[in-house]
């Protein structure tokens, strides 16, 4: 069995993790996620501050997850960090402090995407969340669409063209009033508005769009975003309306992302939905889910909020499979703000190399 040390610190959480077991089969020993509040102040993570609270966090939040887990540093086998995307400074305090801890212990280092372990974060808790499956990544800095016919392969099938369904929430929240983040307070709310009362257009999702068209699987929020705000200033009693505004974005933006999704599963003949990112916390975006995969034979798998949100769990489970396959980090390890997942293609790739092998290329 191998021991894997996780530490995560790609936007405000400062979290460390210590999960046991080989391929699938995996336990979580410990889980330490520290949050950052003070950004609730400023009504979104402010990078420096969340830099230098890592910087106070992190010594004590890796010894806390060792501890929970009753192991020492010896015991581990190998020390998987985040080391993109997200913001570059806070990425920079787990990456170096990883790499210092990896040198000094003589323990094999992984880097691992974000994304990625988000994509790993459900199967922690449901054993049959394994591919092949459809993957939907929502978060505050990200949506993606993809395809996983196995771990490590990935087809991008659509992504978000302006803003992540996350940002999106939280953006909304602001106009209506609400604290930061938006996302759990708009789904409260929502629970109290008519969904009648204002009905958003579903954003890049027509009829008449077929599989090929360049916004058949993606999806934007921007224009969503600005209707909302437009009816907010046409209200002329806002405390009546917040509710059944919330209800009728909150059902534009999920109706759009159920959508896509069954599009995709679909067109690969999928069996399994997994839900990822802070987004995926939404219980009516899951219900949805749940109700319209259940008319294509598809079942739904989603993490809990504690690993829906950025944690290290899912950081180690990730660095497992990567450590697994030998795919190791030395000292150069670095930080990116951006970076694909790797092991992914786009669609348009996957569709050119499947004429090229017809073709006899």
């Amino acid at each position: 069995m191998t021991v894997v040390l996780g530490i995560e610190t790609s936007c405000d959480e400062t979290s460390a993790s210590v999960i046991e077991g080989r391929h699938d089969d995996v336990s979580v020993r410990s889980l330490v996620i520290l949050s950052q509040d003070v950004h609730r102040i400023f009504g979104g993570v402010v990078p420096e501050i969340a830099s230098r609270a890592h910087l106070t966090a992190i010594v004590p939040v890796v010894r806390g997850a060792l501890k929970e887990a009753g192991v020492g540093l010896p015991d581990v086998d190998a020390i998987a960090v985040t080391h993109a995307p997200g913001l570059v400074g806070a990425l920079l305090v787990g990456v170096r402090y990883a790499k210092a801890l990896a040198f000094g212990a003589d323990k094999t280092l992984v880097g691992v995407h974000h994304m990625e372990g988000h994509v790993f974060a459900t199967a922690l808790e449901h054993r049959e969340a394994v591919p092949p499956f459809i993957a939907l990544l929502v978060s505050g800095g990200h949506t993606l669409l993809l395809d996983v016919p196995a771990w490590g392969t990935y087809t991008l099938l659509g992504r978000t063209r302006d803003d992540a369904a996350g940002e999106a929430f939280d953006k909304v929240g602001k106009l209506l009033g609400l604290p930061y983040p938006g996302g759990p307070h708009i789904e409260r709310l929502a629970q109290e508005g008519d969904p009648a009362r204002f009905r958003f257009s579903r954003p890049m999702l027509r009829r008449d769009q077929e599989p090929g068209d360049d916004d058949y699987y993606d999806v934007s929020f921007s224009g969503l975003k600005t209707a909302l705000l437009l009816a907010t200033r046409a209200s002329d009693d806002l405390g009546r309306d917040r509710a059944s505004l919330a209800r009728g974005f909150q059902d534009a933006l999920i109706d759009t992302l159920v959508e896509k999704t069954l599009r995709a599963v679909r067109a690969h003949r999928r069996e399994r939905i997994i839900l990822g990112g802070g987004v995926a916390c939404n219980r009516t975006l899951v219900a949805a889910m749940t109700e319209r995969a259940a008319s294509s034979g598809a079942r739904v798998f989603a993490p809990t909020p504690r690993l829906a949100t950025d944690n290290a769990a899912m950081i180690a489970r990730a660095g497992l499979f990567r450590f697994e396959r030998g795919d190791h980090a030395g000292p150069a390890l670095n930080a990116y703000a951006t970076l694909p997942i790797p092991g992914m293609s786009s669609d348009d790739q996957a569709a050119s190399a499947v004429g090229r092998t017809a073709l006899g290329a």
